[in-house]
């Protein structure tokens, strides 16, 4: 059974780092303001700032900056207030013991996904898949606001079709702890010792900006590695394409050929992930994928 952190109450700060690619000045200001309309205080790591290139700031100075939010007393939370590209050069710098000795809520989604995986593994932590507190054309959605409140109090998430149409690729029901994320961040831990264990787990799938070519590959990759024989089920999220020439519809066909073989329940149309709205969910919980009804229900990861 994973930690769960505790809830946030008013009034509580969080800690905002950046581990991966530059954040820019401009959209800073939208994400602090909107920790303030949760009711929430914060703390700016190092990080935060502008940095020529593209990482925000040395490995060494990000993971330093994470574990000085982890120590934090007064720190409850961690937001990762940007994705990009860097992560998952620090995640073998973490601490995980530290974070496991003081468990917080930790938030964000994207290049994130190499630290959910590490922390949920490593630091026996649920973490939390969910927006930057902000969009990239500025504020976010009110359903994807909304999501936030799951970590005020233990929320447990009934996924539905009243949020988009979903697609059942393969039928069946499976209960399992959730994992997973951005596709290429997953496939990226294939051969290290932070590879994602994804046996007997539902697994999330989501991307963006990649060529079908592209997704085809990291599929065939997990095939390679074991990884979709070895899964209970999948939950598809958003694919954002790089470009017009290939729909939703053709990945999710794509993917169907590499599950197939497998016969593991899959839902795909989830809107998790780069798209509006982004549904936040717990990731380190049980869920229950009923591919039949089409729905997810998930644990809450607060305590």
């Amino acid at each position: 059974m994973k930690i769960r952190p505790a809830r946030l109450q008013q009034g509580d700060t969080v800690g905002v780092v950046n581990l991966s690619s530059p954040l820019t000045q401009e959209t800073l200001g939208e994400k602090l303001a909107f920790i303030e309309q949760l009711g929430l205080r914060y703390k700016l790591g190092n990080t935060i700032q502008s940095y020529e290139g593209y990482l925000a700031g040395t490995d060494e100075e990000r993971a330093a900056d994470f574990h000085a939010m982890v120590q934090d007393p007064e720190v409850k939370a961690i937001f990762l207030a940007k994705g990009g590209y860097g992560i998952s050069r620090v995640i073998d710098k973490i601490s995980y013991p530290l974070l496991e000795d003081n468990p917080k809520i930790i938030w964000g989604f994207s290049d994130i996904t190499a630290l959910h995986t590490q922390v949920n593994e490593f630091s026996n932590l649920v973490t939390f898949h969910g927006p930057m507190l902000s969009s990239p054309q500025g504020a976010l959605d009110e359903l994807s606001q909304r999501m936030f409140q799951q970590l005020f109090q233990p929320i447990e998430i009934q996924y539905t079709e009243s949020i988009a149409p979903l697609m059942t690729v393969i039928p069946g029901v499976v209960r399992g702890e959730l994992v997973g994320g951005n596709l290429n961040r997953l496939v990226g831990t294939l051969g290290t010792k932070f590879e994602i264990n994804v046996r007997n787990k539902i697994v999330l799938f989501e991307d963006i900006g990649e060529k079908i070519e592209q997704i085809d590959h990291m599929m065939n990759q997990l095939r390679l590695a074991r990884k979709l024989e070895q899964a209970a089920g999948f939950v598809i999220g958003d694919f954002n394409m790089s470009d017009d020439t290939y729909s939703y519809e053709d990945v999710i066909e794509m993917i169907t050929g590499y599950l197939k073989p497998f016969n593991k329940p899959t839902v795909a149309g989830f809107k998790i992930g780069h798209c509006t709205p982004n549904v936040a969910i717990p990731l380190g919980v049980d869920a229950i994928l009923n591919a039949d009804e089409k729905t997810l229900s998930i644990l809450p990861g607060v305590k």
